[in-house]
């Protein structure tokens, strides 16, 4: 089983993560949204499309744009549709 953790929280679990260019996407329903919140950062792939971040929020402290993810993925992206990346100190074990 897939895990992320950050400041010694479990950010999402799941055993169906899709892996694409080394990156654990978690599916949607994975993670604790109790440690998500909605960031105005975006960055463009040339071939997924628009990425959309979260920041972590874990015991007061905040990892900005942390998570993405793409709500809209281009049709070569499709099976990673709303599922979640992690980076910046996030560790992924698998």
């Amino acid at each position: 089983m897939a895990k992320a953790i950050w400041n010694g929280v479990v950010l999402a679990e799941s055993n169906q993560t899709e892996i694409v260019e080394g990156n654990h996407y978690f599916p949607p329903d994975a993670i604790n949204r109790a440690y998500f919140k909605e960031s105005n950062h975006h960055t463009i792939c040339p071939w997924k499309g628009t990425a959309s971040y979260y920041d972590i929020e874990v015991n007061g402290q905040t990892n900005q744009n942390a998570a993405w993810y793409y709500p809209e993925p281009s049709s070569a992206a499709k099976n990673i549709t709303g599922y979640v990346a992690f980076w910046k100190g996030v560790q992924v074990e698998s």
